[in-house]
């Protein structure tokens, strides 16, 4: 069962997804949690699922990826294209 993501909070003058420290979402048990970008990478490559819900009610599925430094961060991809959905979620 996939976890719904449904915050973040940035590092102080970040604004890509390199730049997300923690990720909130709700739990398969239905409470609300928070973990590092590092946790939600983790968790996504050991084959669990994470997801973002638009406005419109629209799902989109986090992967993980890696940028040109090495650094691991997760992003939406959806229809084929990596989105950024994850970045348009409310911010703490």
């Amino acid at each position: 069962m996939a976890i719904r993501c449904t915050g973040i909070e940035m590092s102080k003058g970040g604004y890509h997804h390199e730049h997300i420290v923690q990720i909130q979402y709700i739990d398969t048990d239905g409470v609300t949690k928070w973990c590092t970008r590092a946790q939600m990478v983790e968790y996504i490559e050991s084959g669990g699922q994470a997801y973002v819900r638009d406005a419109r009610g629209d799902v989109a599925y986090l992967a993980a990826r890696k940028s040109a430094y090495g650094n691991k961060y997760v992003q939406t991809y959806a229809d084929g294209i990596w989105q950024d959905n994850l970045l348009a979620l409310p911010r703490y």
